[in-house]
């Protein structure tokens, strides 16, 4: 078994899961605090790095699209304080995680695990009843129905109708997007038949934020009801099934190997893999085709 710890957290690696558990120090996140440990399955991801610094490094995962419904839910805006997907590294630590980096990747090459979508949510969302009060009102889901209560700072012409209640069946969508500069922030419900409003201030399906402590936290509601919604791969259309006498089954397979090569070059520019890991990819499959 592998394992890092550090102030900012403690990360273990045991061959089919890596458990990111979040530090105490005071520069950790209040979402990475309400997330608490994640155990992440070797197959969600995509790939590992580490970079050095003068002053600290950072171990990043990357996660294979739609495995996580809060990366989907708040599409890469997390900031680092709060993203459970990085670790700061001191530099007398620098050797454990290039360890750690290697286990990692060692067995992503030997599951051949790829780095392709996936077709259905391999993390959990947040456990329920969940409420969380920020900016201009509270938001709560219980996995049937959203609940969005608002306070003395919301703008009259949303407040005069009173708490929404939103039923899971109703809701299209939903996207939680932090302020930056002078642009506020919020988390948004698309609802069936409900017309889309520019400004989160005057929508009623919408709670405004306006970048102070607790706005993260908005982020734990938008990724508990995306990960009851149906998955985004349902709205494409199915590829080949790749099985034995299946029609197109060789196309798909041939299809699917060379995408995998392009994955590969990806990793490899990015530097998730080294020359050697790259080589040895690449020649396994080069063979299946």
């Amino acid at each position: 078994m592998a394992e890092i710890i550090q102030k900012d957290g403690t990360w273990a690696f045991d061959g089919a899961a890596l458990r990111l558990t979040p530090g105490r120090d005071k520069n950790v996140g209040v979402l990475r605090r309400a997330l608490g440990e994640l155990v992440v399955p070797l197959g969600a991801l995509a790939g590992i790095s580490f970079e050095q610094g003068r002053r600290q490094g950072r171990l990043r995962l990357r996660l294979r699209d739609g495995a996580d419904p809060l990366l989907h839910a708040t599409g890469g805006r997390l900031a680092e304080p709060h993203d459970p997907y990085r670790l700061t590294v001191e530099p007398d630590r620098y050797g454990v995680a290039e360890y750690f980096t290697d286990e990692v990747r060692d067995a992503l090459l030997l599951e051949q695990v790829p780095g392709t979508p996936v077709r259905e949510y391999l993390l959990p969302g947040p456990p329920l009843p969940l409420s969380v009060s920020a900016g201009d009102g509270t938001a709560s889901f219980d996995g049937e129905r959203v609940r969005l209560e608002w306070n003395w700072k919301t703008e009259d012409v949303k407040a005069a109708a009173g708490p929404r209640t939103l039923a899971l069946a109703d809701i299209l969508g939903v996207e939680w997007q932090p302020s930056a500069g002078l642009e506020n922030g919020h988390l948004r419900f698309r609802v069936t038949g409900a017309p889309a409003r520019e400004r989160a201030k005057y929508d009623p399906n919408a709670v405004e934020l306006w970048g102070f402590r607790r706005d993260p936290l908005m982020a734990l509601v938008a990724a508990a009801v995306q990960a009851r919604l149906p998955h985004p791969s349902a709205a494409v259309v199915p590829e080949a099934s790749g099985e034995p006498g299946a029609p197109g089954a060789s196309e798909a397979d041939h299809d699917a190997l060379l995408r995998r090569l392009r994955e590969l070059g990806e990793l490899h520019r990015e530097g998730v893999l080294t020359d050697e890991e790259f080589t040895l990819a690449k020649q396994a499959v080069l063979k299946r085709l």
